[in-house]
């Protein structure tokens, strides 16, 4: 799934859990509807420092897998953000198959070998 929004906010690496190897960032960003909303993005371990190359203001496409958990009877949604781009930002474009150079090639039934099949 992917959003589209202007950065608001981009958090500080945290560390969490009882062991302290858990590693989050948050992302806030604002979307660009008739009724903008906050939505607030997290990245997880390795994921925390691909927003370091991007600042607030910035217009980008973030894609994101929703999880959902229960914990004690109550349900919560969050936002795991996985890639992030540039609004706009354009992939290079796929490269055109290359055509087959068959001028050397000769013609079915032009060949001149002997026709050795018996029908």
């Amino acid at each position: 799934m992917e959003l589209n929004g202007k950065i608001l906010l981009i958090g500080q690496t945290e560390t969490v859990g009882s062991q302290g190897t858990f590693k989050k960032r948050q992302l806030l960003i604002v979307t660009d509807e008739q009724y903008p909303q906050k939505i607030a993005i997290d990245f997880l371990q390795t994921k925390t420092t691909i927003l370091d190359s991007y600042s607030i203001g910035q217009d980008v496409e973030v894609s994101v897998y929703v999880r959902g958990n229960e914990y004690n009877g109550k349900y919560y949604v969050t936002l795991q953000g996985w890639k992030i781009a540039l609004s706009g930002q354009t992939s290079q474009p796929a490269p055109a198959p290359q055509q087959n150079d068959y001028s050397h090639a000769t013609p079915i039934g032009q060949e001149n070998e002997p026709d050795d099949l018996a029908f």
